[in-house]
C-alpha cells in the first residue's frame, strides 16, 4: 500500500461538479492499493498517517500529529500511485489492485483512520474527481506498507 500524504490548509473534492468532501487544516491522503495488499498493510498505513508528526508545535517544530493538531483527513483512492513509468511513455498499472480487491481495502483504510479518532472526508472510489489541494509547508511524504 502506498499513501501520498500532504499537509494542507484546506482541500476539497468534487465529483461531477458537486462537492463530495472538504476539510480545513489537515491531511490529504492519496491512497494506492497494490495487488497483494491485505488488512495488515491497511492498518499499518492508517496508524502511520494518523500519527505522523508533521504539524508544527508552539516552537514551530514538526512535532504534532494530525490527531494532536485537530486536523481532518481527505482520503482519495488513487490507483495511479502504482503507475510504472520506467519503460515506454505509457505507464503500466499492473501492480495496482483491481477495483474489486482495492475498494474493500480502501473502505477499511477509511474506517481505520476514523477509529484512530480523525474526522474523515472522502472521494468516490473509481470516480473521475477534481481535487483541490492547498498544500501547507509544503509538506509531502510517501508512506508505504512494509
Amino acid at each position: 500500500m502506498r499513501v501520498l500524504v500532504q499537509r494542507v490548509s484546506r482541500a476539497q473534492v468534487l465529483v461531477e461538479g458537486r462537492l463530495q468532501g472538504a476539510i480545513g487544516p489537515g491531511l490529504v491522503l492519496l491512497v494506492g492499493i497494490r495487488q497483494d495488499d491485505a488488512g495488515e498493510a491497511v492498518r499499518f498505513c492508517a496508524e502511520k498517517c494518523a500519527n505522523l508528526r508533521i504539524f508544527p508545535d508552539e516552537e514551530g517544530k514538526l512535532n504534532r500529529s494530525a490527531l494532536e493538531a485537530g486536523g481532518a483527513v481527505l482520503a482519495i483512492s488513487q490507483f495511479t500511485l502504482y503507475g510504472d513509468c520506467r519503460r515506454g511513455r505509457r505507464p503500466s498499472f499492473t501492480e495496482a489492485a483491481p477495483p474489486e480487491r482495492a475498494e474493500p481495502l480502501y473502505e477499511q483504510f477509511l474506517r481505520d483512520l476514523g477509529d484512530q479518532g480523525l474526522r474523515v472526508e472522502r472521494g468516490v472510489f473509481g470516480a473521475e474527481m477534481s481535487v483541490e489541494i492547498l498544500n501547507e509547508g509544503p509538506v509531502t511524504l510517501l508512506v508505504e506498507s512494509p
